[in-house]
């Protein structure tokens, strides 16, 4: 695609919240007869620019699609960052909240789908309008608790996001992830919500709130597509399933995904956003978000009973 083709196609949005904070988004429509719209979930410290080049891609095979940025980052961010406490918990409950509100009241009658990157897949389950979900797809969706990390990278990950990490914030009053070349600055509260993240997500949440919290997670009744990836540090087969065990009303499939399936030998847990996978991962994306066809049934796991992490 080129980039003037690219960039025309790019419609500049903003994106109510309910606390009145507005987020900043694009529209990317498509040029043929509409399928329904796709909404784009970032990952943790990633900037909605990053998968502006799959959003124009899903354009031009029949879908409207939404990017935004989370509050707190890239267009979303606020003029200081210093002190900030907008929480992981916040883009799920407000903000893709809001995303899905924007795009049913823009096209009322379209069927609504998900693509969520790491976090971004989990946050769906947070709000309150999960039932308007019609499919998901999810690429190393999980909620970064440590002992679910690739053994073999466990202790520098765990020095890195959960040592280093709430020491830097506590110093600075926000995460400089940019000035340390590591992913976009973090507000306080989502540096700490991941820094001190437990087994258990609700536990995040005061006790008289955790049911609420679960029960929103089980309006959520799409089918879901988990896609992991065999090198992936983060989005392990365990963290995949101990996250999919909150879609307690949905129908997941869990697959794994090695890289030189792909033609590469490695990608890892951002590599498949890139357009190098246009002509492979990206168009199999859009058989499963088009007709609901696995295009990989012979990677399916079983689902992982996580007692440890399971609601």
């Amino acid at each position: 695609m080129s980039e003037s083709r690219f960039t025309s196609r790019m419609q500049a949005v903003s994106i109510p919240c309910r606390d009145s904070v507005i987020l900043r988004g694009h529209i990317w429509p498509t040029g043929r007869a509409r399928i329904g719209t796709v909404i784009v979930n970032p990952a943790t410290g990633v900037c909605a620019r990053y998968y502006h080049y799959y959003a124009a891609f899903l354009a031009e095979h029949g879908f409207d699609t939404l990017t935004y940025d989370y509050r707190g980052i890239g267009q979303s961010r606020p003029a200081t960052l210093r002190g900030c406490g907008y929480r992981w918990r916040d883009w799920g409950e407000l903000d893709f909240d809001a995303a899905l509100r924007f795009a049913r009241a823009r096209a009322p009658g379209d069927s609504l789908f998900v693509v969520g990157h790491s976090f971004g897949g989990f946050l769906p389950g947070l709000s309150e309008r999960g039932s308007d979900i019609h499919r998901m797809l999810t690429v190393g969706a999980q909620y970064a608790y440590w002992r679910d990390y690739l053994p073999r990278h466990r202790g520098r990950l765990f020095l890195k996001w959960h040592v280093v990490m709430p020491a830097v914030t506590a110093l600075c009053g926000y995460f400089p992830g940019r000035r340390l070349g590591w992913l976009e600055d973090l507000p306080v509260g989502v540096a700490n919500e991941w820094s001190f993240q437990g087994a258990r997500w609700e536990m995040n949440y005061p006790h008289d709130q955790t049911e609420d919290v679960l029960r929103r997670f089980a309006k959520v009744t799409a089918p879901i597509l988990a896609v992991g990836l065999s090198d992936d540090e983060l989005g392990t087969v365990e963290a995949i399933a101990r996250a999919l065990a909150y879609y307690r009303g949905a129908s997941p499939t869990q697959v794994v995904l090695t890289p030189d399936q792909l033609g590469y030998s490695a990608i890892g847990h951002f590599g498949l956003f890139h357009s190098r996978h246009a002509s492979s991962f990206w168009l199999d994306t859009v058989l499963w978000l088009r007709d609901g066809v696995n295009p990989w049934p012979d990677q399916a796991v079983s689902l992982i009973s996580n007692t440890e992490g399971a609601p």
